[in-house]
């Protein structure tokens, strides 16, 4: 039997873990009235991570089928959505195509359609606040904790032949389980570049803080991880030394964020720059609700920080 409620008005879902704990809760009402999107609101579907294919299924038939439920942000379950739901979607865009993942649902024209966002979005944050030309200045590497959705869209970022010199000396990229790294793997097989990658099985957090004095000054080194959002705790263990100068990333905006204290514990010593997943928040959201409800919201600078503002405001508020 059907667990969901027909939407009486033009409804947003989020597709997540721990849904009303997330700031969009508080800054969606504020967005939408600042975007004109009268009436609109946003409700929560939580499933446990990993969770039964059947039951992505039957979320997303109710998202299809139901005429005031326009779409979806999907987080955590990009993959796994994704692989129990293919076919369900009568269009895949190119990017969920080559990353077997859904980020974003959208309805256009009676066709259900399948979205792959991250890579827009992590892009954006990236370039954000690494700023122009990094990589070709600094050949510094690229560590990824986790080799779920977000690493996959970021790397491609990172890694394209396409920017020529300014990419990563190297590619590092962990996770807990052996399945994850071969899928990532033939990803970026797929993707044209001449960047080294490395993967690594590091089902410990010592095997992270292993990696770590590999790394070339300034590399940046990224939670990609549920670890301190999803679940409490970090991918490294507190015995973990950051490289010199590197920039320390964190894809979770709220929760213990242990990651970032243990940086922050070094960031004087280290000389490290400490970045949280606010601005990541913001362009993420941003992208998948210009999708679903069919509007152009602007990545400029002035855009960005009115939105930001916004959110912040109303989740202080």
């Amino acid at each position: 039997m059907n667990q969901y409620t027909p939407a009486d008005r033009p409804t947003f879902y989020f597709i997540g873990v721990t849904t009303a704990k997330s700031s969009i809760m508080k800054v969606f009402p504020a967005w939408a009235e600042h975007l004109g999107l009268e009436d609109a609101q946003i409700k929560g579907i939580d499933f446990a991570p990993h969770a039964d294919p059947a039951a992505y299924r039957e979320a997303v038939e109710f998202i299809r089928d139901d005429a005031h439920s326009l779409g979806a942000l999907v987080t955590t379950h990009k993959i796994d959505l994704f692989n129990a739901c293919r076919d369900l979607f009568d269009e895949i865009d190119p990017f969920a195509t080559l990353m077997k993942e859904t980020s974003c649902i959208s309805k256009r024209e009676g066709k259900l359609v399948c979205h792959a966002k991250d890579p827009i979005s992590s892009g954006l944050s990236i370039d954000g606040f690494m700023g122009a030309d990094y990589w070709e200045k600094t050949g510094a590497d690229v560590f990824s904790i986790g080799a779920g959705g977000s690493t996959i869209a970021l790397t491609w970022h990172l890694m394209r032949a396409e920017r020529g010199a300014n990419v990563p000396g190297r590619i590092v990229v962990s996770n807990r389980s052996a399945p994850r790294l071969e899928e990532i793997r033939h990803i970026h097989s797929q993707i044209r570049t001449n960047v080294p990658i490395d993967y690594v099985l590091a089902p410990a957090p010592t095997d992270n803080d292993a990696i770590l004095p590999t790394l070339r000054p300034g590399s940046l080194v990224i939670n990609a991880t549920g670890l301190g959002k999803d679940a409490p705790g970090s991918p490294l263990s507190d015995d973990a030394q950051f490289p010199e100068g590197a920039v320390v990333w964190d894809l979770n905006y709220r929760g213990d964020l242990v990651f970032l204290d243990q940086a922050r514990a070094q960031a004087e010593a280290r000389g490290l720059r400490i970045v949280d997943g606010w601005t990541y928040f913001i362009h993420g959201w941003t992208q998948v609700i210009a999708e679903v409800f069919g509007i152009e919201i602007g990545t400029d600078t002035e855009t960005i920080d009115t939105l930001t503002e916004i959110a912040v405001r109303a989740t202080r508020g």
